[in-house]
């Protein structure tokens, strides 16, 4: 039986501290680096060598190691007393048949046009603005599906990810007892408007997104599927119209770009709906949640790749109440989500 290596805990001096945070690239390096090798794919449930994990990754034995090593001082990894590999909570998330796996955020996060926009975040704060077109000569979308087709494929698998995974939390908490329709605007694929038709036998569910998205809706959605004949999918742009009447409105994850995109999204909501009806907006907050070390580095992100913004709680209750939407509770989903619960005036 081998045992895993422990280390003294001590007070880490400042110095120390700030030496490490500004190697952070070095930690988003090995973890990208892990997840496109397969590493956790390859180490089962027994303790690997090195050089064992590397004839299963076709890596260099002496350099798998080290990387190895560097990645259990955060926790990625653990390393034995006899000198073998292993998993541990944080390295299983680069699994992909982990169900909550986290292998296409993380190569999300460290795609190489991110490695290009980071050094440029000086010029984003100075300017307010995005550095994209500076860097590539168009938009993030553009760029992305035109010029980068394997970074839209690791966007696409990654939102992807993350969407089913909240979809289930989302359909945990929100109580749709007495609705008969419900719509997801923005919805991407529909994980979450799935998720809830599943919890509510008795509801009718809209899917409106981008053409290109909802073509890949989720398979149980489209014609076939065991949810398709409860489901209309609406192709168009929510900062256009939103040609869909509902007893409840549902908007995840899409008020983040700019303040504009988000006053028309709000406002298009409020002349669709009838009065009184539910309004609930699902967001990232970068105050007042335990993962702000996570929101807040996706908000520069944000600044950086499309000049938009997570949203504090204030800020989100202020273009919402400027919308015209009337505010009640905010609840946690989890740890990285807030509902802002409303409804259209005049109900």
């Amino acid at each position: 039986m081998t045992t895993a290596r422990t280390t003294v805990e001590t007070t880490t001096p400042p110095s120390m501290r700030f030496r490490e945070l500004v190697f952070g690239a070095a930690c988003a390096g090995a973890v990208r680096a892990a997840a496109r090798l397969g590493v956790a794919d390859a180490l089962g449930d027994t303790p690997a060598t090195a050089e064992e994990l590397a004839a299963a990754v076709r890596a260099d034995p002496r350099a798998l190691r080290r990387m190895l090593r560097a990645l259990t001082c955060y926790g990625i990894f653990t390393e034995t007393e006899d000198g073998t590999f292993a998993h541990t909570e944080m390295s299983r998330l680069l699994r992909e048949d982990d169900p909550n796996s986290l292998k296409y955020i993380s190569l999300w996060c460290t795609e190489p046009w991110t490695w290009d926009a980071w050094p440029l975040l000086d010029e984003a704060v100075r300017s307010g603005r995005s550095v994209f077109d500076r860097l590539y000569g168009k938009g993030f979308f553009d760029y992305l599906h035109e010029d980068a087709h394997d970074s839209a494929h690791v966007f696409n698998r990654a939102m992807t990810t993350s969407s089913m995974q909240s979809a289930r939390d989302v359909a945990q908490l929100l109580d749709l007892t007495g609705a008969a329709t419900v719509a997801d605007i923005g919805g991407g694929q529909g994980h979450v408007l799935a998720s809830l038709l599943e919890k509510y036998p008795g509801i009718r569910g809209t899917l409106l997104d981008l053409p290109r998205v909802v073509a890949k809706a989720d398979p149980r959605l489209r014609d076939g599927g065991a949810l398709a004949d409860r489901v209309r999918i609406v192709p168009g742009d929510c900062r256009e119209a939103i040609p869909v009447e509902a007893d409840v409105y549902i908007i995840k994850n899409i008020l983040e770009w700019d303040d504009d995109s988000t006053r028309r999204t709000l406002g298009n909501v409020v002349k669709a709906a009838r009065p009184g009806a539910r309004v609930v907006v699902i967001e990232n907050l970068v105050d007042d949640t335990p993962s702000m070390k996570f929101t807040t580095s996706m908000d520069l992100m944000l600044l950086l790749n499309v000049g938009g913004a997570k949203h504090t709680q204030e800020s989100m209750i202020s273009r919402m109440g400027d919308a015209g939407l009337i505010v009640g509770d905010v609840r946690p989903v989890n740890a990285y989500l807030h509902a802002f619960e409303s409804i259209t005036p005049g109900g």
